[in-house]
């Protein structure tokens, strides 16, 4: 080897341009050493290669479990640059390294292959790459773990290598994390679910966290997430920065736009426009239409129009300058609507004009993967939520259920609208429980989130409801589709459908909703009375569909 060059050794499973890579460190005079695989695929695209085996005068042992755990090799990345260490190392003849560059066998995609076994899982486990990684780390090398961070490093280099303690810094803390998250994921494993870790990489920083006095505050993404409708993927195009209550609001908003569209896909075989509006995270408007964007605009808005003021909306479908004029100025009168936030899979120039606000307080956020979202599209990932001294970890809310099953129908009276009983499970499914949740053609009428009793539950969406019909009758609003009923006082819920998150205990909250003209019910069976619902149900000739609450109970954010 040659003491005067500087020295790169190289050993990775991932050779994405890595010839590119070490070419450019051989015109900077760098020197490599390689062994194994990425020694053989160096030389076969013709770059000068020092093998291990040569350095350390002894070859890949044990099925090549080892290689490159020697002296000559972690004497090289640890040394400290001190006369002692300078002279032991020429006692030894220990070669100085001064990169390294390491990736790890794909342990978690072992993992998660249905083929795997325990051995097999072991022999993809890597040792000797996360022990070099770690030397160089504490040695102050540089470290590459992260082939996007190969060239990063080429420009650093030619550039002078400036600012060159904090950028080791920085490739350093992020080795040390690669590791502990690729031992994490085998001590997970091994134990069964005995340990647990949660590893994220910042994205974002908050003003502050739910309250102002909750300081600081970030988003942390997750480093192996491939979900196309992940936080970290939806692009900001107009608006000030997000805050905590912001991403928390756009998390629930696909989630409820997810399964709307799931519900849809698994049931009717096709996707609708979908529109929702949100307010702390729980569906104040919502509405679903296969004729137009429009149409399921209007019906979102409809559903609460004092509710959606400083709301946030998600759509389905691309936010031109026509959908911009609807959302900021349909059934305003002569106003104006202030929203927080408008989410869809894409903005024209015209619509951040028109969205925008002073101050940038209404924020717009795109992503492409938000339009035509179906079953597909459900969040897989597990959910966790911090409790006091841990934390909890659940599978996430992946339920959709096939409506299109007659065994589900418990009682009917009378032909039902499957897409009412779709949208109404999907909004209720993802508002905080207890919920029940009323539909009719289409669009949301009222949401009853979040009460001890369904009974309250009940009386809370008929009260949403029916404040929202006086709401637009007092300010003259919705003329055009309340022309005729401006001597009533409530609005009209005959033949809308209730969905329940969980079974009714008495019949007390389905009287309730009867009697204001519900004859569709969606809920679950586990009550010791619901044989005394039914018949209650034949009694007063409704539709009644129910699974069993096991199955199907939609508790969320509880």
């Amino acid at each position: 080897m040659d003491t005067k060059k500087r020295t790169a050794l190289l050993s990775v499973y991932n050779k994405k341009d890595l010839e590119i890579f070490a070419k450019e460190l051989v015109a900077l005079d760098w020197q490599i050493v390689s062994s194994g695989g990425t020694a053989k695929y160096l030389k076969e695209n013709g770059i000068e290669v020092v093998d291990v085996a040569d350095l350390t005068g002894m070859p890949a042992i044990l099925s090549h479990r080892v290689a490159t755990l020697h002296p000559k090799i972690h004497g090289g990345l640890l040394a400290l640059d001190t006369e002692e260490h300078r002279s032991e190392m020429q006692k030894y003849n220990i070669p100085w390294i001064d990169m390294v560059c390491v990736d790890f066998y794909p342990l978690k995609k072992e993992i998660e292959d249905m083929n795997s076994t325990s051995d097999s899982v072991i022999e993809k486990t890597d040792i000797g790459g996360p022990t070099m990684i770690r030397a160089g780390a504490k040695g102050g090398r540089i470290v590459i773990c992260d082939f996007e961070d190969r060239l990063k490093v080429i420009d650093w280099l030619k550039a002078g290598e400036p600012e060159k303690e904090k950028f080791l810094k920085i490739l350093r803390a992020k080795a040390e994390f690669v590791v502990a998250e690729y031992s994490a994921t085998s001590g997970e494993y091994h134990s069964d679910g005995e340990y647990k870790s949660i590893f994220g990489v910042k994205d974002y920083t908050c003003a502050y966290g739910e309250n102002a006095y909750q300081k600081p505050a970030f988003f942390y993404k997750r480093n192996d997430s491939n979900d196309t409708l992940a936080i970290e993927h939806w692009k900001q195009v107009g608006g000030s920065p997000m805050s905590y209550n912001n991403l928390c609001d756009l998390d629930r908003m696909i989630q409820t736009t997810t399964h709307i569209g799931a519900g849809f896909e698994k049931n009717l075989n096709k996707i609708p426009f979908i529109a929702i509006g949100v307010k702390h995270g729980n569906p104040c408007g919502a509405g679903v239409s296969f004729e137009s964007e429009i149409d399921a605009l209007e019906k979102m808005l409809l559903g609460d129009l004092r509710a959606i003021f400083g709301g946030m909306v998600m759509l389905n479908f691309p936010v031109t300058e026509k959908i911009a004029e609807e959302v900021l100025h349909k059934y305003t009168g002569e106003g104006k609507r202030l929203l927080d936030m408008v989410a869809g899979p894409s903005f024209t120039e015209e619509a951040i004009e028109i969205l925008s606000r002073k101050k940038g307080k209404c924020r717009l956020v795109q992503n492409i993967a938000i339009q035509n979202a179906g079953q597909n599209s459900l969040d897989t990932k597990e959910r966790t939520r911090c409790v006091r001294g841990g934390f909890l970890v659940q599978p996430n809310y992946i339920f959709v259920p096939d409506l299109m099953d007659l065994a589900v129908v418990k009682h009917k009276a009378e032909d039902f609208d499957i897409k009412d009983v779709i949208l109404a499970w999907a909004v209720g499914s993802t508002s905080n429980s207890n919920t029940i949740t009323i539909v009719k053609e289409g669009r949301l009428c009222g949401n009853g989130v979040g009460q001890q009793d369904r009974v309250g539950a009940s009386k809370l969406a008929i009260a949403r409801a029916d404040d929202s019909f006086n709401f637009m009758i007092e300010n003259n609003l919705a003329s055009d589709l309340i022309q005729n009923i401006l001597d009533k006082k409530n609005i009209d819920l005959k033949k809308a459908t209730a969905y329940s998150d969980s079974f009714f205990p008495f019949n007390d909250a389905p009287e309730i909703l009867i009697e204001r003209g519900v004859n569709t019910i969606f809920t679950t069976s586990g009550s010791v009375n619901d044989e005394m619902f039914l018949e209650l149900a034949k009694n007063k000739q409704i539709n009644v569909i129910m699974l069993p609450d096991a199955e199907a109970r939609g508790f969320y954010q509880h």
